[in-house]
C-alpha cells in the first residue's frame, strides 16, 4: 500500500523557538531516509546554516530508529523527547540505546513516555487501518 506515510511527526527547537520541523516523507519523496527526524534536521540545518544543532531538543512522536538516532547524534542534539517506545525498531532505549552510548563522542538526554499513550493509539489506530484497507481493498 504504497502513499500512505507513518503519521510520525519531529520539531527541532532551539532557546524555545522552532527552527525545523518535519513529517515522514518516505512514501511521497521515495526516499529511505525521509523519515520526519531527518527531515526536520534538514530544515534545521539550514535555517541556522550549520550541521551542528548544539543546544537544540528534538521532539518526536515515536523513540527513532538507527539511523535517526545516528542523525541525533552527528547533529549534536541537546535532548531528545519522544512519545511511545518503538519495540520493534527503536535505537534510544527499547532494543539500542545509542544517545547515550559512552563509546559515541556525544551524548544525549532521553526524556520518554511525553504523551505516551496518545502517541501509541496514533501509532496503533495507524497500523490498524493499514491492515483493514490491504484486507479488504476498495474498489
Amino acid at each position: 500500500m504504497t502513499g500512505c506515510q507513518v503519521p510520525v511527526g519531529a520539531v527541532v527547537v532551539r532557546q524555545g523557538s522552532i527552527i525545523g520541523q518535519g513529517y515522514n516523507r518516505r512514501e511521497t519523496d521515495f526516499d529511505p531516509t525521509a523519515h520526519a527526524e531527518v527531515v526536520a534536521f534538514r530544515e534545521a540545518a539550514l535555517r541556522e546554516k550549520s550541521w551542528r544543532l548544539e543546544g537544540a531538543w528534538l521532539y518526536v512522536t515515536v523513540e527513532p530508529c538507527v539511523m535517526c538516532a545516528g542523525a541525533i547524534i552527528n547533529a549534536r542534539i541537546e535532548k531528545l523527547i519522544f512519545g511511545c517506545y518503538d519495540l520493534k525498531a527503536g535505537a534510544c532505549g527499547s532494543i539500542f540505546n545509542l544517545p547515550i552510548d559512552n563509546r559515541l563522542n556525544h551524548r544525549v538526554e532521553i526524556i520518554s513516555g511525553v504523551l505516551e499513550n496518545e502517541a501509541r493509539e496514533l501509532m496503533q489506530a495507524f497500523f490498524r487501518n493499514r491492515r483493514t484497507k490491504e484486507r479488504w481493498p476498495s474498489g
